[in-house]
């Protein structure tokens, strides 16, 4: 496939993406979300945001059989999952994304971007962990890009030593 290609499947990923963790809801809540913005409400995002490490990770983990599956899975599983494809597709689209740290910036940069607005916006809830996992996500679909990559060139690299 063409970088072109690559470019319009990551773009429409990252719609799909922000649909899937900003726009979640129904039209009609997030409507009365935006009619309820006011100092406090943000306040509130910012009462019950999680700023610690790890707390909401290990409490999925210590009572996931408290929880409906979904709720464990959606928060723990689901953040990586999610963001395997990010990983992967950015430098597929973006030849300068092909080093891990550039990967690693733009999906630190797109996550928080993602967590502060749902801090401000109540439009979700703001999770340091959701930080962790999700970046972690792309971190393997990178992994992935690169032993592809790797597996490619090695059978291009025997085809040619066959000959």
């Amino acid at each position: 496939m063409t970088k072109k290609v690559w470019k319009i499947i990551f773009i429409i990923y990252i719609f799909i993406l922000i649909k899937l963790i900003i726009f979640k809801y129904p039209w009609e809540h997030l409507v009365a979300v935006t009619k309820s913005w006011k100092k406090d409400v943000i306040l509130e995002g910012i009462s019950t945001a999680n700023f610690t490490l790890g707390k909401s990770i290990r409490m999925y983990i210590r009572y996931f059989d408290k929880f409906p599956f979904w709720n464990g899975f959606a928060n723990l599983i689901g953040n990586v999952l999610v963001f395997i494809p990010y990983g992967y597709l950015l430098p597929k689209a973006y030849s300068a994304c092909g080093k891990w740290w550039r990967v690693f910036y733009c999906v630190v940069g797109f996550v928080m971007s993602i967590e502060l607005f749902q801090l401000f916006s109540a439009f979700g809830a703001f999770d340091v962990d959701d930080i962790l996992l999700n970046v972690g996500g792309a971190m393997v679909g990178y992994g992935l890009f690169v032993m592809i990559r790797w597996i490619k060139k090695e059978m291009k690299v025997r085809k040619i030593m066959k000959k």
